[in-house]
């Protein structure tokens, strides 16, 4: 049997290639940057050439002490919901519009005028919203009417990638769920939805299972990446299902708690969870069978870096000093702050907010502040606040499946303390493994794995991460979070009218 699978993570800043045996031991890791180029206020492309040049110089550095005849199959996560329009032979019409770029309100708009939100939710999963694909690519049609008329497909980053590697076009079912344009009930494009937007349903590309063996590596991509023709390419997935199989979030019961930049909480079910106010959302799972409910806020670790940019730059100074991480000194001040910060409330909205709000308009804020007031509960109430907003998502998905475990990951997991703040406010145990932040790239391998056979199913998980420390919630502590949460609910609904009249300012 071969010894290795090649895992790839495109993500926004960069490409991380990384290879792991199949007995789950992370290897090493490479990564190579690119950059995004944001315009017009709220626009963002990249070009999908950068993304190549990255996963060929990435592959390289990974693969240079290993032989490659022992890589049994390769596999991508990929940063989900954009819309790179390319030709019949695969040429990009023009750059990648990724997820983040908000310029097409009027086709939502347009969506809107012709179905129920409710009745799109139901059928997708999602709002109808202007970070989704098929919104892009109407937009394209509107404004670009030439290169939409030169267009064969759209892909998703990975999938351009995969045509790269094996000259085929396709894509599979989680980030066709990201399109805003696919049944989540029967996973096919609907037809219903295809009428509704006006795009030709040829320009959506084939949609098969995560698991699906798209082809071999041609000769051309091996030799640009220094591996050897025939390797098989495996479909993958989205980032963020990538991260749901890394932390063994691939069958009903495992809850995971991501924190990042942005922040989400998921689980797995065999039935989508819909919310009456559409706070959540549901993709397609990279495991046949189940769905994953999902909930992402907008700033949940950005709001830790901005309190260590913006306030904790003394403690930033000391860390350089000391050589160590400026957050193991703020944590450290964190401490010292009794649960509930004296009654100081954070509101997490410095980007507008997703979930649980969907208000573009929301803003951050410190509510209760008054003389007795130390940094200490500055820095502990931002925690809070982020917890807390979190918790609302929580409290959709309890209300049909039961959660008492969750799984937390990325860099926001490290701290001890925050661990802590989120057992107690969270009601949950929270287990953190030996891998944080390398879930999805560890996801995309054991997903090229099962396509090939190199591993019988998805509970292989258990080879590749192991619970370190499991934190779990503390009565006394909770009774204060319990008094705490209605007010921050109040706070939020307290200042709507204030963020409209903040935005014209």
């Amino acid at each position: 049997m071969k010894r290795y699978v090649l895992a790839h993570d495109l993500g926004t800043s960069g490409n991380k290639a990384t290879l792991f045996t199949v007995e789950g031991e992370l290897v090493a890791s490479k990564v190579y940057p690119y950059g995004t180029h944001y315009f017009h206020n709220n626009w963002a492309e990249q070009s999908p050439q950068d993304w190549w040049e990255a996963v060929c110089h990435s592959t390289q550095a990974l693969v240079q002490n290993i032989e490659v005849d022992e890589i049994a199959a390769i596999c991508f996560s990929g940063q989900m919901m954009g819309c790179l329009c390319v030709d019949q032979h695969g040429v990009p019409l023009k750059d990648a519009i990724i997820y983040c770029d908000q310029r097409a309100t009027q086709e939502t708009d347009a969506i809107l005028e012709k179905i129920d939100s409710k009745e799109f939710y139901k059928i997708t999963g999602h709002r109808a919203s202007a970070s989704y694909s098929v919104e892009k690519l109407m937009w394209v049609k509107n404004n670009e009417p030439e290169i939409y008329r030169k267009t064969c497909k759209m892909l998703h980053a990975k999938d351009y990638i995969n045509f790269k590697l094996t000259g085929k076009m396709v894509t599979e079912f989680t980030d066709a769920s990201g399109t805003n344009v696919f049944d989540l009930n029967t996973n096919t494009w609907s037809e219903k939805l295809i009428e509704i937007t006006g795009i030709d349903a040829d320009k959506l590309p084939e949609a098969r299972p995560s698991t699906y063996v798209i082809g071999e590596l041609t000769r051309a991509a091996a030799e640009a990446t220094d591996l050897k023709a025939g390797i098989p390419v495996v479909a993958g997935g989205g980032d963020g299902l990538c991260a749901a199989v890394g932390v063994g979030s691939v069958k009903p019961g495992v809850t995971y708690n991501y924190l990042g930049s942005s922040s989400w909480i998921a689980t797995t079910t065999t039935t989508p969870i819909y919310d009456d106010q559409m706070r959540t959302f549901v993709w397609a799972h990279a495991v046949e069978g189940y769905v994953h409910p999902c909930g992402t806020m907008q700033t949940a670790g950005s709001s830790y870096s901005w309190l260590k940019n913006e306030i904790c730059t003394q403690e930033t100074l000391e860390a350089e000093q000391q050589s160590v991480s400026p957050y193991e000194l703020i944590n450290q001040k964190i401490a010292q702050s009794p649960p509930g910060a004296r009654g100081l409330i954070f509101l997490p909205y410095l980007l507008g907010e997703r979930s649980p709000r969907w208000n573009p308009k929301a803003r951050g804020a410190y509510i209760g502040l008054n003389l007795e007031h130390k940094r200490a509960d500055l820095l502990r109430a931002t925690l809070e606040g982020v917890s807390m907003n979190l918790s609302i998502i929580l409290d959709i998905f309890r209300q049909q499946v039961a959660i008492r475990d969750i799984v937390v990951i990325g860099g926001g997991a490290k701290g001890a303390i925050w661990r802590e703040i989120m057992a107690d406010i969270y009601d949950a145990n929270i287990l953190k493994p030996n891998y944080l932040e390398e879930a999805t790239s560890m996801g995309a391998a054991i997903i090229g794995g099962v396509g090939v056979g190199v591993f019988k199913d998805f509970d292989v998980i258990d080879r590749f991460i192991k619970i370190e420390s499991t934190q779990k919630p503390d009565m006394e502590r909770q009774k204060v979070y319990r008094k705490m949460k209605p007010i921050f609910e109040k706070c939020y609904h307290a200042l709507v009218d204030v963020y409209e009249d903040l935005a014209v300012l």
